[in-house]
């Protein structure tokens, strides 16, 4: 786990997808948005992304247990597209700002530590988050071991 940082990020374009579930559904939310960019000739220029908008792990936890969480995923796009012609997969601006970062090292399931620590620096610093944290994934689950998963959770300051 590393330590905590303030950062810039700048806006970024991206082609994402929003819908109510269970957080399981995240790997089949965004191989959806990679075919699609595929099939549509859309460049990703960046990692995957999800936006956590529970604003505690409480809420979270239980919104995994009643899957109605509110789960978006986005990948970074070269320019905006107009129209993507899907109900679902939108083309939007993530917005960029200050952001609180640190990185988690290690499977999804154990990120509680790193998110206490954020949360924890964010509270004693007397910074206030300011929308959705998000989470990007550096590496692949699938071509890696899961200790070395690596996440960056950025949380937005005011």
């Amino acid at each position: 786990m590393s330590e905590v940082t303030i950062v810039e990020l700048s806006p970024q374009p991206v082609l994402g997808i929003r819908k109510t579930g269970a957080y399981r559904e995240i790997p089949v939310m965004l191989n959806r948005i990679c075919e699609f960019a595929f099939s549509k000739n859309i460049q990703i220029t960046g990692y995957p992304v999800f936006l956590w908008h529970e604003t505690t792990v409480e809420e979270a936890q239980k919104a995994e247990v009643d899957e109605n969480a509110d789960i978006e995923v986005a990948f970074p796009i070269s320019e905006f597209v107009e129209n993507t012609g899907d109900e679902e997969i939108k083309v939007y601006e993530l917005p960029g700002g200050k952001m609180a970062k640190v990185v988690h090292e290690g499977p999804y399931e154990e990120s509680i530590l790193t998110y206490e620590k954020l949360f924890f620096w964010i509270t004693e610093n007397g910074k206030r988050i300011a929308g959705p944290v998000r989470e990007v994934y550096l590496n692949d689950p699938q071509e890696v071991k899961p200790e070395e998963i690596l996440t960056e959770i950025y949380a937005p300051l005011e």
